[in-house]
């Protein structure tokens, strides 16, 4: 038989996005891919790849204790029914009650994959606050053990996962999905007029969605010629997502132009000339790993994750977070300097095609695949 890889994730549409290159590559590589998760859009384009999918209920955020326990549960009777030999969790909830389930079903090996360390510990909010301690308590014990290896998307997640216990050993530092640089190529600046500064994010106040209105606000009113794109959906499990009116509003008054969630991110960079992501925290950002490697510069936050993509001065500009004038100030930097633009977008894609292409990441994914399953030492 295969040995049999068992990823457990909150949402399809997210794993399409983020892993669904790596599952086809471990099919290649000659494992049984499962996958558990909450199915909504992408169910047909899983099982078409030959991927088996397995419906739950858990789903991110924090529901009822009653609910998260009958989560826990189902999670625990799936691991025992199944009998992975790995098992890769993807993100903090999937880690914390995967990692029970994993340990009561003696799952042979777990991958614990740190997206981030998301709104517990990014948001200054006071539920995050009061959430801190115990989640930090509960990811010391679910990262622990001989049999748990924890992957970490840039180096100050990784030393977070130090200070959490986990060994240097079991520690992976690998550049998140990657991105593929044939889907996402260079393409000249759109020749409008007027540049085009776009933000491609869940529309969170934690991804700077504020601090972008508010710079734009502030380059419309010193008289900066520019539109202004927010492409994404607000996310209503998240505690820091943007109601619908207020983006209505933002569009209304002729700030910016909210497109919504867009399929065709390609095009959009095609479209753009800047990229900005002004987000309190990330893994590593993968709207800003796909426009870097189409060959935009970019403007984000000093923060971690970002600053692994944005090199401040050569890939694009750094500003501090939570700081509209000086975001403001970075943009118009690059309005005013199309060499500069050109200088950095190139730059970007060499810097992707180096480090965070989706070919590398998979071929160290795969890799340790291959050494937890004794197939390699």
């Amino acid at each position: 038989m295969k040995p049999k890889l068992l990823f457990l994730v909150t949402q399809d549409w997210y794993f399409c996005s983020h892993r669904f290159a790596l599952a086809k590559s471990a099919l290649a590589a000659g494992l049984d891919v499962v996958l558990a998760t909450h199915v909504s859009d992408c169910g047909d384009l899983i099982r078409s790849a030959g991927i088996r999918l397995i419906p739950i209920k858990m789903r991110r955020g924090i529901r009822s204790p009653f609910a998260e326990l009958f989560s826990i549960l189902d999670l625990i009777r799936l691991y025992k029914r199944e009998n992975p030999d790995i098992v890769h969790h993807v993100a903090l909830k999937p880690i914390l009650y995967g990692s029970i389930a994993a340990r009561l079903s003696r799952v042979p090996h777990q991958i614990q994959a740190i997206a981030g360390f998301g709104f517990v510990f990014s948001s200054s909010r006071r539920k995050a606050g009061l959430l801190r301690p115990p989640v930090r308590a509960m990811l010391r014990w679910a990262l622990a053990g001989r049999r748990s290896h924890v992957m970490v998307q840039n180096p100050n997640d990784a030393m977070m996962a130090g200070e959490l216990g986990v060994s240097k050993e079991r520690l992976h530092l690998i550049a998140g999905s990657g991105v593929s640089t044939d889907l996402f190529a260079p393409s000249p600046e759109p020749e409008t007029g007027i540049p085009v500064v776009t933000l491609v994010a869940r529309m969170l106040w934690d991804k700077g969605v504020g601090e972008f209105v508010a710079a734009v606000r502030l380059l419309k009113q010193r008289g900066v010629q520019l539109r202004a794109y927010l492409v994404g959906d607000p996310d209503p499990e998240n505690p820091a997502s943007i109601v619908v009116d207020r983006l209505e509003q933002w569009q209304a008054e002729g700030i910016v132009e909210w497109q919504g969630r867009r399929s065709d991110i390609k095009n959009v960079w095609a479209e753009s000339h800047i990229a900005v992501l002004p987000s309190y925290r990330e893994g590593l950002p993968k709207s800003l790993l796909e426009a870097a490697a189409s060959g935009r510069p970019m403007v984000a936050t000093d923060v971690p994750g970002c600053r692994s993509v944005v090199i401040n001065g050569e890939t694009g500009l750094l500003v501090p977070e939570k700081n509209a004038e000086e975001l403001a100030d970075a943009i118009e930097t690059l309005i005013n300097n199309k060499e500069l633009r050109l200088k950095m977008g190139i730059q970007a894609r060499k810097l992707v095609e180096s480090e965070f292409s989706e070919k590398i990441v998979i071929e160290k994914v795969i890799r340790l695949y291959h050494q937890l399953l004794g197939r390699i030492s």
